[in-house]
């Protein structure tokens, strides 16, 4: 593993989902992409060719994707998802009550996080807050509308 790169922590589910994706982007849509451009390129004067450029763009962006999730894949570590001693942990599902109402989120690593389905990065602020926590234990976050309270119900 390259010292410069961290190491970064993902259950086996999320790196199996990432694995899927580069598989996809590299099987499937690098080639329909480095196709269009072929077909683009054959049309004669690329300096004002849109779907040329748009091709190109297209390419780079997609370039830019599969680099990134080589470089995920190779410094990924993958984590336990255990319960250890009742504390919230990477991979837990934490329930928080706040003000009363009560809610779920599963503690994820960062390429992982999935705010709509309450899943959350151990690195954002709640996350952060949440980690190595008990049943019972409140946490303060600081939001944009104050500080919330979350009470910790909670942690399978």
């Amino acid at each position: 593993m390259n010292n410069h790169q961290k190491q970064i922590q993902i259950s086996q589910q999320g790196l199996d989902a990432l694995k899927k994706e580069l598989d996809e982007l590299v099987s499937t849509k690098r080639p329909e992409i480095v196709d269009r451009l072929e077909r683009a390129r054959n049309e004669g004067d690329l300096t004002e060719n849109s779907a040329y450029n748009d091709s190109k763009e297209d390419l780079e962006f997609l370039d830019g994707r599969i680099e990134e999730l080589k470089d995920v894949i190779e410094n990924a570590l993958i984590i336990q998802l255990t319960v250890a001693n009742g504390t919230v942990q990477m991979g837990t599902k934490v329930t928080v009550a706040i003000d009363g109402d009560e809610n779920v989120f599963e503690i994820v690593g960062e390429w992982e996080a999935d705010p709509i389905n309450k899943k959350i990065s151990h690195e954002s602020p709640l996350g952060k807050a949440l980690i190595g926590k008990a049943i019972g234990e409140q946490v303060e976050v600081e939001a944009p509308a104050g500080k919330i309270v979350y009470e910790i119900k909670n942690v399978n």
